[in-house]
């Protein structure tokens, strides 16, 4: 009889689902035949720039130095004096508005800075880019990722030999699934940590927001192909312990709205009395001048539709970045409504994510086959979780191949 195949110790499976958030995920039937544990997690106020590097590192946004793409900045700032940037600039609106033309630019812009960071110029007119810096100029996943020069989690791993598996996060989830199966099938490897990012999910919920035949499609879609990774490293392991999470839910558009025409109405020099990043769901204030922020501060307070945000508030979310790099005001859209135009987009879109965390649509979720001792209640928890099963990896023997 042919020699029956040993088995490997354990493989920790962390998959990452993007905006799967959980007033999604409790409505929805999904492994419930393996996963013994779903919950509601608390997400990090901004966007995934904010709560991806929170993941990674365990720390909130003021510890690790990243919340938005976009910081002021006109005496660092990389976009100023590129011959490149100056000629867009000459390219009418109705031209270098366009999508397709603001791809091809940022991959040129991108490439000439030499980032290997998330990089998108996304609506920021390029008149404009030489007043900022942009924040995510290196790969997260990377050593050195982090802006506070942080350790990740990947860090953790490679600094304790452990031979684990990272998903490509520009590669699609299709390539990401089959490379992943490889590893887990390779009798050569011993991988018994791998993190999964699963990045399509986010891009459907914003075009077709929560309650669409889509999202319940690409919720099979995920089952099954989970479905498949369970089985083939069952074939190949005594134990599979599996975590799935998110960073963060989705928001339903109800309402669009244009602050900047409130801003605008105040009569203030943008570069010279004041500077904004106009995001998706919230406006970021810089104060130039004596009394830019008095006048701009009376014309929100006019505005029902959002809320500033105190300080003792960003304190609790864990923005209050001692710098103030990312704003000195930040003004906060109340869920739901849209700022359009914003230099994200001219347009709007059916759902969207970064209003207040404490709002139900904003949480994340956090799902697993194994009962914890402890589990995790916020996004930074997560580091925990992943540290302490790579440290049960270090526990086990090592595998002679």
């Amino acid at each position: 009889m042919p020699k029956e195949k040993k088995k490997k110790n354990s493989l920790s499976l962390c998959i990452f689902i993007d905006a799967l958030g959980w007033e999604i995920l409790k409505n929805h039937s999904f492994l419930d035949d393996e996963l013994v544990h779903k919950q509601s997690l608390q997400t990090i106020f901004g966007y995934s720039a904010t709560c991806d590097p929170t993941i990674l590192t365990g720390l909130l946004p003021r510890s690790h130095g990243h919340f938005s793409f976009y910081a002021y900045d006109p005496v660092g700032s990389p976009f100023k004096g590129s011959p490149f940037i100056q000629m867009m600039r000459l390219v009418p609106k109705a031209l270098s508005s366009r999508n397709r033309v603001r791809s091809v630019a940022g991959k040129i812009i991108r490439r000439r800075l030499q980032y290997t960071g998330y990089f998108n110029i996304y609506n920021m007119p390029f008149r404009m880019l030489h007043y900022f810096d942009y924040t995510e100029k290196k790969d997260l996943y990377q050593k050195g990722g982090i802006n506070s020069g942080s350790p990740t989690i990947m860090d953790y791993a490679r600094d304790n030999n452990i031979d684990f598996f990272l998903a490509d996060w520009k590669a699609c989830e299709m390539e990401n699934l089959e490379n992943l199966s490889s590893v887990i099938k390779d009798e050569a490897r011993n991988c018994s940590f791998a993190y999964l990012y699963m990045a399509s999910m986010d891009a459907i919920l914003h075009q077709y927001g929560k309650d669409h035949t889509e999202v319940d499609r690409k919720i099979d879609w995920y089952e099954g192909k989970i479905r498949t990774l369970l089985a083939d490293a069952r074939s190949n392991y005594e134990e599979v312990r599996l975590f799935i999470f998110s960073d963060h839910g989705m928001t339903d558009v109800h309402t669009d709205f244009d602050l900047r025409q409130v801003i605008d109405r105040i009569g203030l020099q943008f570069g010279k009395d004041y500077a904004v990043v106009y995001d998706s769901t919230m406006a970021r204030f810089w104060f130039l001048t004596e009394g830019a922020e008095q006048k701009i501060r009376d014309a929100l307070q006019t505005v029902s539709q959002g809320t500033i945000l105190t300080d003792s508030v960003l304190h609790e979310w864990g923005v209050d970045f001692p710098d103030k790099r990312y704003g000195d005001l930040f003004f906060l859209m109340n869920a739901g409504v849209l700022i359009v135009p914003s230099h994200m987009g001219e347009r709007t879109i059916a759902g969207m994510h970064g209003y207040s965390p404490e709002d139900a649509d904003s949480t994340a979720s956090f799902s697993s086959n194994v009962e914890l001792a402890t589990n995790p209640v916020r996004l930074d928890d997560l580091y925990r979780l992943m540290k302490q099963e790579i440290d049960r990896c270090l526990e086990q023997p090592r595998r002679e191949t």
